[in-house]
């Protein structure tokens, strides 16, 4: 109940929130959707929009709608199960697992420390090292677990120089929500997007990663240029304050096991996920089977190994809350994909923008890109995916609006402070710290700089290679 202040401005958000969903409904019927459809539509735009006028409760506004739905027979328990897309749930909570395992090794801090004590490393270097490694490890481990770590060795740094964290904060999460689009296990939507599109690992990394890994490239620039006084404090900083002095304390609470089978077992789930379409082929499987599969296979030997730890595991490092919201935030779009409320405004933006692919790819990945800068982009790839199958079964194969919809998401998710789950766990991380607040408009000012930029080039790599 502490959430909720006795203050008139929650009542007013409450009351625009339910005017909102109401009025956009309605625009719906007008336009031409039936009573039914209309329902549906006013009860999924009640569950979004309430995740973004209060966050904290984005459970309870996704639980209350589908309650609502299925009451009014809007969907069928047996459809809105299937709608969950579990086989993405279940990839994510194995990455999780098997991620946590080789975290709990000291792995990936060790590497880190390692790098930042190399002789002869300025301000500059030490910058772009840091937003490389968000990049990479968010496009190994996914963007909220690489944030965590990256936040962590960033406050520890800032500690050691003296420095203000903010920055250095705000460009690691900007590179993090780029490299999180580099792979498909990057970001829940990348799995999403392959599961829900047939595309396989391989396809992200001839697709996905080149584009990412030249996008990064740029932003990195931009952030050294934006950042110029911050980056030569850093340097003067670092001559007065070796860095490698603070980064060589030992890490906490790390795992007395050996290292090699956690890596192993990395670095073949990462092979299986590679090889997934050819395995496939070769043992007669579904598509995608070995996508999902591996993981959850990997993760099982991650616990067996694990012993006493599982349970630990299992409790905190599987992010349970982020999970049933994604559970609650699929279905109900298979509801929207079900009722034919897709199928609607995929023939509306076709009316609208023709059947140039081109075209259709620019609106798709503008429009979720500044989308996914106020709501999390998560939430928006689940709301577009029942759309881009529609206009896929108008228009043929049209794979190039994925990619579109994958780069607008993650790059326009750097837009807003709540654009993305890094955006706000690198938050929450500096409040629990009670580190110096970063505003709205200070976050928007790079962000959006960064955003635009990244969405260009990603639609230019599109029209140029796709």
């Amino acid at each position: 109940m502490d959430y909720w202040p006795r203050e008139n401005s929650v009542y007013k958000k409450l009351l625009l929130l339910l005017l909102c969903s109401v009025l956009l409904g309605a625009m719906g019927y007008l336009g031409g959707l039936t009573n039914q459809q209309t329902f549906v539509l006013s009860v999924f735009l009640l569950s979004i929009l309430g995740t973004l006028f209060f966050w904290q409760l984005r459970l309870g506004f996704l639980f209350a709608g589908s309650g609502l739905l299925l009451l009014f027979r809007s969907v069928t328990m047996t459809d809105f199960i299937r709608f969950a897309s579990l086989d993405v749930i279940l990839f994510l909570i194995s990455m999780m697992i098997i991620v946590a395992v080789v975290k709990d090794t000291g792995v990936f801090s060790h590497l880190t420390k390692y790098l930042l004590s190399l002789r002869n490393i300025s301000g500059t270097k030490l910058f772009i090292i840091l937003m490389v490694l968000s990049a990479v490890f968010s496009a190994l481990m996914g963007e909220a677990t690489s944030i965590i770590i990256m936040v962590s060795i960033i406050l520890s740094l800032c500690a050691a120089l003296k420095i203000r964290p903010t920055a250095l904060i705000i460009s690691s999460v900007l590179a993090t929500n780029i490299g999180s689009a580099s792979t498909v296990l990057g970001n829940p939507i990348g799995i999403l997007i392959a599961a829900r599109a047939n595309l396989s690992f391989s396809s992200f990394l001839t697709h996905a990663l080149p584009i990412s890994a030249g996008t990064l490239a740029i932003v990195i620039f931009i952030l050294l240029v934006y950042y110029r006084k911050f980056v030569y404090e850093l340097s003067e900083k670092m001559k007065a304050a070796p860095v490698d002095a603070e980064l060589t304390k030992p890490t906490e609470g790390l795992s007395k096991k050996p290292l090699a089978l956690p890596l192993l077992i990395f670095s073949g789930t990462i092979l299986l996920l590679a090889l997934h379409s050819k395995i496939e082929v070769l043992f007669g499987l579904e598509e995608n089977t070995m996508l999902i599969m591996g993981p959850t296979i990997s993760a099982g030997i991650a616990l067996l190994y694990s012993g006493k730890r599982t349970a630990y595991y299992v409790e905190h490092e599987i992010e349970w809350q982020s999970l049933l919201f994604f559970i609650f935030l699929f279905a109900q779009a298979g509801v929207i994909q079900a009722s034919g409320i897709a199928a609607f405004f995929a023939q509306r933006i076709t009316e609208s923008a023709g059947t140039d692919e081109r075209l259709l790819s620019g609106v798709c990945l503008l429009s979720s890109g500044l989308l996914s800068s106020l709501l999390d982009n998560t939430v928006v790839v689940a709301s577009y995916v029942p759309v881009v199958k529609n206009l896929h079964v108008l228009h043929g194969h049209l794979e190039t609006l994925w990619w579109a919809l994958l780069f607008g998401a993650c790059y326009g998710g750097n837009i807003t402070v709540i654009g993305s789950t890094a955006n706000i766990i690198a938050i929450d991380f500096l409040q629990k710290e009670n580190q110096p607040r970063v505003s709205f408009i200070e976050w928007l000012k790079v962000g959006l700089l960064v955003g635009i930029v990244s969405m260009v080039l990603a639609y230019v790599s599109i029209l140029l290679f796709f």
